[in-house]
């Protein structure tokens, strides 16, 4: 399955993955060759802490990579947004109590729920991909049935809508 993504989403992804490989995996490697070093290893808990860290950067490089592989540069900016689709911002109105819920449809690894941007992946985004405003939709959460109109669709830079974006200091095991 292809991984939408946008230009900034793909080389923060890139950076974390080589900032694991070639700072984190090297230092950490490092640190279980000097609790190696040390002795008995059954009962060293600086040798079993390294070597844990190191399944979890593995772990993580291994995820990493996959998205990389998967990966689909889109660049939202260059699309039209009359329908919607990847990159796209929707105002949407609760049909039920008349309230307004605003999300912007981004990659996996861009989408901050808690903050309106959901994945392309997500229930919701299935649904409103491909719609155009004052289209109408139903929808089956785990809390019931919705039913919503689409107000307005525009282009909002995804990582303007961020709130979480990860830094070398977030990458680490540490």
């Amino acid at each position: 399955m292809k991984e939408p993504m946008t230009l900034q989403g793909y080389d923060l992804l890139l950076e974390e993955f080589k900032y694991l490989r070639e700072v984190e995996k090297p230092r950490v490697t490092h640190e279980k060759q000097v609790a190696a070093a040390q002795g008995d290893r059954s009962e060293n808990a600086e040798y079993h802490a390294a070597k844990e860290q190191l399944r979890h950067i593995d772990k993580r490089l291994f995820y990493l990579n996959s998205m990389i592989e998967k990966a689909v540069v889109i660049d939202p900016s260059s699309l039209d947004h009359t329908r919607v689709h990847f990159g796209s911002t929707v105002e949407l109105e609760n049909l039920a109590d008349n309230s307004s819920e605003i999300y912007t449809i981004c990659g996996v690894l861009e989408a901050e729920p808690e903050n309106g941007l959901i994945s392309v992946h997500s229930p919701l985004a299935k649904q409103v991909i491909g719609k155009e405003e004052e289209d109408q939709f139903y929808i089956h959460l785990p809390n019931g049935k919705k039913e919503y109109e689409i107000v307005s669709i525009s282009y909002i830079p995804i990582f303007e809508r961020k709130k979480n974006i990860r830094t070398k200091k977030d990458f680490g095991f540490q």
